[in-house]
């Protein structure tokens, strides 16, 4: 029984370390929203995309977002903050129903700093 209980803890305190890494939540503000230029071979009918700028810290993000069903509230998002990851190609994000979305990262660069 002592053998099989020293085993169950050790499995215990050895489970976190094959675990994935917990995602890092960093605060975006959005900075800007502008209608996406379509390029020659993209469908002039199909959903109204959106190049939306994000500043995470020092760097501003320009992310390509496709809103679910048409609907265009983003337009009227700027300056609002979402909690978001950032990964190497796409930043990931939830809404008010904890659906996890992803949008492709256009550019970044360095945010001016001297404006607040």
């Amino acid at each position: 029984m002592r053998k099989l209980l020293q085993l169950s803890l050790i499995c215990l305190f050895m489970a976190p370390a094959f675990a994935q890494p917990a995602r890092t939540y960093q605060v975006a503000v959005i900075v800007g929203v502008k209608p996406h230029e379509l390029a020659p071979a993209e469908d002039p009918a199909g959903p109204t995309r959106y190049e939306v700028s994000l500043r995470i810290d020092k760097t501003i993000y320009t992310v390509l977002y496709t809103p679910p069903l048409g609907i265009s509230t983003v337009k009227y998002a700027e300056g609002h903050n979402i909690l978001v990851v950032v990964g190497e190609k796409a930043i990931s994000y939830n809404d008010l129903l904890g659906q996890t979305y992803e949008v492709p990262i256009i550019s970044s660069k360095p945010a001016d700093t001297s404006k607040p």
